[in-house]
């Protein structure tokens, strides 16, 4: 396998802080940009251009990646050359839609999908609409849904998805044949006895921990657990409904009662400052700390990178008791791209968008390169997708019809962090009334989203 090429995602436990950091950039964006699908669309696609195309990723492996998926579309546009400018984070993105003029990028792509919201309603990203129109794109038959709801907001289609994640259980096969654990759980009650009969108490610690329930475990976050209950977010007004969907107080209930199960708050905590790094090596997945898993579909290679000792399993993340029928689906994210309203050069912009997120070849070979999810049917089952058996079950994932993310907003993963903090205090046990607990937090997700708008 060739050097690390993982997108490193800032989902969840790391996409909190950088959707935070972008949010006040993206505050100020949404009130200097007036992008129109019309304005600048007026470039002849067929003529003599350069375009600019900024993007995130910044390991070697995946700069020489997306260079050659653009070497392949010059290839196939001759008139048309690209100038790419990788390890651009939102931040630097927001600053130059925001300056506007010929210096910044044409096309433009981002990590932060929960930021879709903010990109779509204040036009950061250009409306998408008339380009796909003119091309006859049948998104719903191309893309899956998930992916597709992430890449919109209120019916504005700012962006498209350029290769997804797909967040499942990674499992310990060797602790799980010593335990005498025949198969992955596929309901949380079965998934509560099996982290139980893997954990492996020693003094006030652990020498083995079957899984780190809690919202600080790296991947363990609020979101990601609530995509495997059926949930609503939002009713049909737009107001929060985590304090009335059952779904949402099944799942904290669930949560805190695994905490309390492991051990309790203060000791897996004090566990869990022994963890290393979770994009390094000593990640306690990989150094057998921990016998199970969440996380997505990097996880696999970085594992076998770092030299595990152990055989790794793969399978979905278990469902609710009553929603067995649903095993399979998982939480899904991943990088968006678009076009820079400020753009004098759209049709070429939407040209390279096109085939980096609809052409086969393209889509394919930059997955295998990088390890991350196709995000188009074609893609997810072209015979060239390079698949082993652990991987697969991504690949499953992203297809499965109840895969899920959550709602975009227009204030971004605000109303995400703020369920996550109240996530926190309720599992350390400074939040008791979980039913109070949850309508206060609705009304501050209600308040936030009235202020933004």
């Amino acid at each position: 396998m060739p050097g690390k090429s993982w997108k490193v995602i800032p989902s969840a436990s790391r996409k909190t802080a950088a959707a935070l950091a972008a949010s006040a950039s993206l505050a100020l964006l949404a009130t200097a940009c007036t992008g129109s699908s019309e304005s600048g669309a007026n470039d002849d696609p067929d003529a003599k251009t350069t375009i600019t195309f900024w993007h995130g990723w910044s390991a070697p492996a995946e700069v020489k990646a997306i260079q050659e998926n653009v070497d392949a579309f010059e290839k196939a546009h001759p008139n048309i050359t690209v100038k790419v400018v990788g390890n651009i984070n939102d931040d630097k993105l927001n600053q130059a839609l925001r300056a506007g003029g010929s210096n910044g990028p044409d096309v433009v792509s981002s990590f932060t999908t929960s930021n879709i919201g903010k990109f779509c309603s204040s036009g950061a990203f250009l409306d998408l609409k008339p380009f796909i129109e003119k091309s006859k794109l049948d998104l719903d038959k191309l893309i899956p849904k998930p992916m597709l709801d992430y890449t919109q907001f209120e019916g504005t289609r700012c962006a498209l998805p350029l290769l997804g994640d797909a967040y499942g259980l990674y499992y310990n096969k060797d602790a799980f044949e010593k335990a005498g654990i025949k198969s992955p759980p596929k309901t949380w009650s079965e998934f509560a006895q099996v982290a139980e009969k893997l954990t492996v108490h020693k003094g006030d610690g652990y020498q083995q921990l079957g899984f780190m329930p809690t919202y600080h475990g790296y991947e363990t976050v609020v979101d990601h657990y609530m995509s495997q209950w059926d949930h609503a977010y939002f009713d049909k007004d737009g107001k929060s409904n985590i304090a009335k969907d059952p779904a949402f107080a099944e799942m904290f209930t669930y949560q805190k009662k695994l905490v309390d199960d492991l051990g309790g708050f203060a000791k897996l905590e004090k566990y869990r400052n022994t963890f290393g790094d979770e994009w390094g090596a000593k990640h306690p997945f990989q150094t057998g700390q921990v016998a199970m898993q969440l996380d997505g579909e990097w996880r696999l290679g970085m594992a076998k990178d770092a030299g595990v000792d152990f055989e790794i399993g793969t399978a979905p993340m278990p469902v609710a008791d009553d929603e067995a029928d649903e095993y399979g689906k998982g939480f899904l994210s991943g990088t968006i791209i678009g076009i820079a309203p400020q753009s004098e050069k759209q049709n070429a912009a939407w040209e390279l968008v096109k085939y980096l997120t609809t052409d086969t070849q393209a889509v394919v070979s930059f997955a295998n390169a990088i390890h991350n999810v196709p995000s188009t049917f074609e893609a997810l089952k072209s015979p060239d997708l390079k698949v082993d058996p652990g991987f697969k079950t991504f690949l499953d994932i992203a297809r499965n019809q109840h895969s899920n993310t959550p709602p975009a907003s227009v204030n971004g993963s605000t109303y995400q962090t703020t369920l996550q903090d109240f996530g926190y205090q309720y599992e350390s046990g400074k939040v008791k009334d979980l039913k109070a607990g949850l309508e206060k937090t609705a009304k501050q997700i209600d308040t936030d989203i009235e202020q933004a708008k």
